[in-house]
């Protein structure tokens, strides 16, 4: 957005919530427009939106809204707002809490949020994802739901195989590590369900019922990759020919960026995923660091990537790229990071463009 179109803008920033939203609207001068809070109803965001056009009839401003959460609370609201023709972005909630601790007395209410995402708009337009309705989208919020899910699931998993370790140790001491080369391989976990030692029948029915939950778990993972695989298939997504990318980091990755044409660039994608170095100079010194901003799923999945990348079973281009930034006198952490941010342009392409993988060129 060029400043000629900013100074034509009425920034609107939505605060949502459960219940209500508070909406605060701004002119390109960030004077305070006006302010609205609305219910969770099809008649409130007509309300809402028959607010915003007089708004901006009156000051000649255009709208343009943002909401910190397109895809919990907010999705209701930000679908009807983009059907009814306005153009809607989503904001990430840190960027809000950077600019109200750069207050002198930072405080919080629905209001100051609503006025603090209108005013990241207001500083950030281009940069912030624009919310779409489309089919990529749908299929995007299937596979982030699949995902999460999965993530749960894995959660679960390890949390239980903590506490069948602790079983077990306290029914056969060290001795059931002899037992199975993994004590919690499938092979294992059946034995564990079937077995009725001479023990205490409360830690044996505790270990069985671990056993075989984790069972269940492993029967319910494998069903939700299953789907995962079918919706990348059926949908043409690619993603899954780049080494070290299976169907479990593809699906997260497409769940994680939705429509990839809510993204101009891969600059606009790595700083959404937050795998775009933040510049730290002074004088005649220059250093970039990492950012803990952005997407955390999405920044794991990149960061996972690039491992995979220059793992043994990786691919030799991925390798060489890395060995030149070490060269050129970067850690081995710092290199990882360069490669991370290819990886992100790289898979913006792919999505862009319905194109296989191809090796970054050194």
């Amino acid at each position: 957005m060029t400043t000629e179109e900013k100074q034509r803008t009425l920034f609107v920033g939505i605060d949502v919530h459960k219940d209500t939203h508070t909406a605060v609207g701004i002119s390109p001068f960030g004077e305070k427009m006006f302010e609205l809070t609305v219910g969770n109803y099809q008649k409130d965001f007509d309300d809402l939106a028959k607010e915003v056009r007089a708004v901006g009839e009156r000051s000649l401003l255009s709208p343009f809204i943002g909401l910190e959460d397109c895809s919990g609370y907010g999705e209701r609201i930000a679908s009807a707002l983009f059907t009814d023709g306005f153009p809607v972005v989503h904001v990430p909630p840190i960027l809000v809490d950077r600019l109200r601790k750069r207050q002198t007395h930072p405080e919080k209410s629905d209001s100051l949020d609503a006025l603090g995402v209108a005013k990241v708009m207001m500083h950030d337009t281009d940069s912030l994802p624009v919310y779409s309705i489309s089919e990529q989208t749908a299929v995007a919020k299937f596979l982030k739901e699949l995902s999460v899910d999965r993530e749960y699931l894995t959660v679960e998993r390890s949390r239980l195989r903590n506490q069948l370790h602790l079983l077990l140790h306290r029914i056969y001491n060290t001795e059931y590590a002899s037992y199975f080369k993994d004590p919690f391989a499938l092979k294992a976990l059946r034995y564990w369900v079937r077995v009725r030692p001479d023990c205490d029948q409360y830690l044996l029915r505790s270990m069985k019922r671990k056993a075989k939950r984790m069972l269940e778990l492993h029967t319910e993972i494998k069903e939700l990759e299953k789907d995962m695989q079918s919706v990348l298939d059926a949908e043409g997504y690619t993603l899954s020919t780049a080494s070290g990318c299976g169907v479990v980091l593809s699906a997260t990755i497409v769940g994680e960026i939705g429509d990839i044409a809510r993204f101009k660039s891969p600059a606009s994608l790595a700083k959404y995923a937050g795998c775009a170095p933040r510049e730290h100079s002074s004088g005649k010194t220059t250093r970039y660091r990492k950012t803990k901003s952005g997407n955390r799923r999405l920044n794991c999945a990149f960061h996972r990537m690039a491992l995979s990348q220059i793992s043994p079973t990786g691919n030799d281009a991925a390798r060489a790229y890395f060995k030149k930034k070490v060269s050129e006198g970067k850690t081995k952490s710092q290199a990882l990071v360069c490669l991370r941010r290819h990886m992100v342009t790289v898979v913006y392409m792919m999505l862009k463009h319905g194109t296989e993988y191809r090796c970054p060129q050194v």
